[in-house]
């Protein structure tokens, strides 16, 4: 799931050259009123058994990874385990982005916090979008789910 849609392709092509599959692929959108969202998701993923790992991409701006972050630490479950990359690192503080979602506020809503929140909940993050195949890849080993 990502909210980005140049991501979610990059995501599916290195997953794919890594061997591995995809059950289901959802891209959010980075807009504020978004109809489906992290959590949406995670809750059928966490439930489907066709899902083994799953890969969730950010973006600066919005409290949807923090969230989410909370919610998995709630009630994910530990032998499907999480990829993670938040673009926007290197965003300049104070300018708006691109995307719709990419307004930070109140001290959350920056990659520091979002991939802060991601590592407590216990994701793997990626410093990189171009790792994102061969981390879960690594990952699904470690769980001895490949």
């Amino acid at each position: 799931m990502s909210r980005s849609g140049t991501l979610t392709y990059e995501a599916v092509h290195q997953t794919t050259a890594a061997g591995l599959g995809q059950s289901t692929c959802v891209g959010i959108g980075g807009d504020p009123f978004n109809g489906t969202n992290f959590i949406d998701c995670l809750e059928r993923f966490t439930k489907d058994p066709q899902t083994e790992s799953i890969i969730m991409i950010g973006e600066i701006g919005g409290q949807a990874e923090e969230e989410a972050a909370e919610w998995l630490k709630a009630h994910g479950d530990p032998k499907k385990p999480v990829v993670g990359f938040i673009a926007g690192v290197t965003a300049p503080p104070g300018r708006r982005m691109g995307h719709a979602g990419a307004i930070i506020t109140g001290g959350k809503g920056t990659a520091t916090s979002k991939i802060a929140a991601l590592k407590a909940a216990g994701v793997t993050v990626c410093d990189s979008p171009a790792k994102l195949g061969v981390t879960m890849h690594a990952v699904m080993k470690e769980h001895k789910l490949i």
